[in-house]
């Protein structure tokens, strides 16, 4: 078994988060996140795959799969996010998608972009 480029593992050697980006199957060449410092070679033994909560604490994007959760305090996420739960019980995929497409959109708009004063 190998770990795929790009992939964000723990050498448990220090304890530290890392990327692969290169290796064989007996050592695996990583870096700090991001594409800071220098390479270097940790044995495959000595990593595991980095969790969720590790990748998140580390300051990484959440994972694609799951959209960014909504900031504290916004009404208009609250209420799309119950809306696309309430679709989900219904097992529609059309209102799923419709909704999921809906937060998406309104979390780029309102939380991502920046805002233009015009």
């Amino acid at each position: 078994m190998s770990y795929r480029q790009g992939a964000y593992v723990i050498d448990t050697r220090e304890n530290r988060l890392a990327q692969v980006v290169g290796g064989t199957d007996a050592r695996v060449q990583v870096r700090r996140p991001g594409g800071g410092g220098r390479p270097w070679e940790v044995p495959f033994t000595a990593l595991r795959l980095a969790t969720r909560a590790e990748r998140e604490a580390a300051g990484l994007r959440a994972s694609a799969a799951r959209p960014p959760l909504s900031p504290v305090g916004c009404k208009e996420c609250a209420e799309l996010e119950a809306a696309r739960r309430q679709a989900v019980l219904g097992r529609d995929k059309e209102e799923i998608t419709d909704a999921t497409v809906a937060i998406r959109s309104h979390f780029r708009n309102a939380h991502i972009l920046p805002r233009r004063d015009v």
